[in-house]
């Protein structure tokens, strides 16, 4: 897949915004700033992973990313990024770890206009100053959403068997393959990879493959995909999914609203 490169940022500036377009499959690849960043796609779903986590990323949501947080990107749909870049000395207000927060109406118009205004009016214009502080400001009362995949440790002292799986299902999150075979692939056996799944991620492979499946799915409903479609795409006939997902979720595929904030999975 074709690789982007992340933006280079002048550090005599308070604030800075980017507008891209990036195609399906685009990666960007593990990197950090030195500013703060708010993640956002206003069309289109990212694949975010920072630190040992995994954020499932549709429109309704933005990734929050404090300065120094190495993270990385994957585009699973054409994606219309509208991101903000806010200087250390401007974000003490707002947490030091990542975060995932849901996008109301206010502050998805103020990143939106932001983007798209400082790129034709000059820096020090009062109207954009006003508006990067405004978004700053709601930011610190958005509402966050729960909804992560825990990620192996993918240091030199790890079991690199099991990162394999865990990016083998991430790629194919389809339950038409088993574990074994899974575990074949990667060279373990099942007994192995079982006490590294609920070892490292302290949960078991059934349950993150789940968690999985449920990110996508989700974002597949936040794109407009039909249920049968999703369902199939994971393996599952669309009535066993929509028990999954109302098991999951508390709600079915086709009554679930994906700009409602999720209980924990």
């Amino acid at each position: 897949m074709p690789e982007a490169r992340p933006p280079e940022l002048p550090e005599d500036d308070d604030a800075r915004s980017l507008a891209r377009h990036y195609p399906r499959g685009m990666r960007i690849d593990p990197h950090s700033h030195t500013w703060a960043q708010v993640l956002y796609a206003v069309a289109g779903v990212m694949w975010v992973e920072v630190g040992r986590e995994a954020l499932v990323v549709p429109p309704q949501r933005a990734v929050w990313l404090p300065a120094g947080a190495v993270h990385s990107i994957h585009m699973m749909s054409e994606v219309e990024m509208r991101n903000l870049y806010l200087h250390q000395r401007n974000v003490h207000h707002l947490s030091q770890h990542s975060d995932v927060f849901e996008m109301n109406g206010l502050l998805r118009e103020l990143i939106t206009t932001i983007a798209e205004y400082e790129h034709n009016h000059a820096r020090d214009d009062v109207y954009l100053e006003t508006a990067y502080k405004l978004a700053m400001l709601e930011l610190a009362h958005a509402p966050r959403w729960p909804l992560r995949i825990p990620l192996p440790d993918t240091s030199e002292a790890s079991d690199r068997r099991l990162d394999a799986l865990c990016r083998a299902v991430i790629d194919n999150p389809s339950i038409d393959i088993s574990f074994e075979q899974h575990a074949a692939a990667v060279g373990a056996s099942v007994r192995t990879l079982a006490r590294l799944f609920t070892r490292e991620l302290g949960i078991g492979f059934a349950e993150w493959r789940r968690q999985v499946q449920l990110a996508v799915a989700v974002s597949g409903l936040a794109e407009g995909r039909p249920v049968g479609s999703i369902a199939r795409s994971l393996g599952y006939l669309p009535s066993s999914f929509s028990d999954m997902f109302r098991r999951e979720l508390g709600a079915s595929p086709t009554a679930f609203d994906p700009r409602e904030t999720l209980g924990a999975v």
